[in-house]
């Protein structure tokens, strides 16, 4: 666990990388709009490759913070489960209609979720646009939520239910990595006169405990 001082001299590393993926899947989002159909089980290769970079990024970034960020673990979870997706899409490149969805919806509905948990985080942290991230997190539940069951019974197409999907987590992601950066540059903001007190607080606060 982060004692006082570290949480507030300790900042967030790498924290573009949530924008970076975050961008490719709002990419990959505007990109299956343009493509019928009838060739999209060939998007199946994009994303492969989409999956298996934010997948190594999101691992990288979990390791670089795992003890910055509460909650890192998660991002882990997501960085294997995703990799994972990837190498499976890349390794099943001719992988059914009926498969490829199912696929592709559990994932991005496991990092919707991911999300939404880390919106209620930033609230607990007193971030005001936390806001943003759960309400295009919960987006991206409803059309994952969607995409996973008969897309004929909801009468929207798998093409529009996919690309909707990736663009709400693609947005949801670039929200929360704005978010981490105003996290990282706080303590910037605290005075050197402020720093010496939580110094002397935290001294106080691990004296009390070893005397117990």
């Amino acid at each position: 666990m982060i004692n006082l001082f570290q949480s507030f001299t300790n900042s967030i590393k790498n924290w573009y990388i949530p924008l970076i993926f975050g961008i490719i899947f709002l990419v990959c989002g505007i990109y299956v709009f343009t493509v019928p159909l009838a060739t999209y089980v060939t998007l199946s290769v994009i994303f492969s490759i989409s999956f298996l970079v934010s997948g190594i990024t999101e691992i990288f970034f979990s390791l670089r913070n795992s003890k910055f960020l509460q909650g890192w673990g998660w991002f882990l979870v997501s960085g294997l489960l995703t990799a994972a997706i990837g190498i499976y899409l890349i390794a099943n490149p001719t992988i059914s209609m009926a498969v490829l969805p199912f696929v592709i919806g559990f994932t991005l509905l496991f990092r919707s979720f991911q999300l939404l948990g880390f919106a209620f985080d930033l609230k607990s942290h007193k971030v005001l646009s936390w806001g943003n991230i759960a309400l295009t997190s919960a987006g991206g539940i409803i059309f994952s939520l969607l995409l996973l069951f008969n897309p004929i019974f909801t009468g929207i197409s798998l093409v529009t239910l996919t690309g909707i999907s990736f663009i709400f987590i693609g947005i949801a992601s670039i929200f929360l990595a704005l978010d981490l950066r105003k996290i990282k540059n706080f303590p910037a903001k605290v005075s050197d006169e402020l720093r010496n007190k939580i110094k002397l607080l935290q001294d106080e606060i691990d004296d009390l405990r070893n005397q117990k």
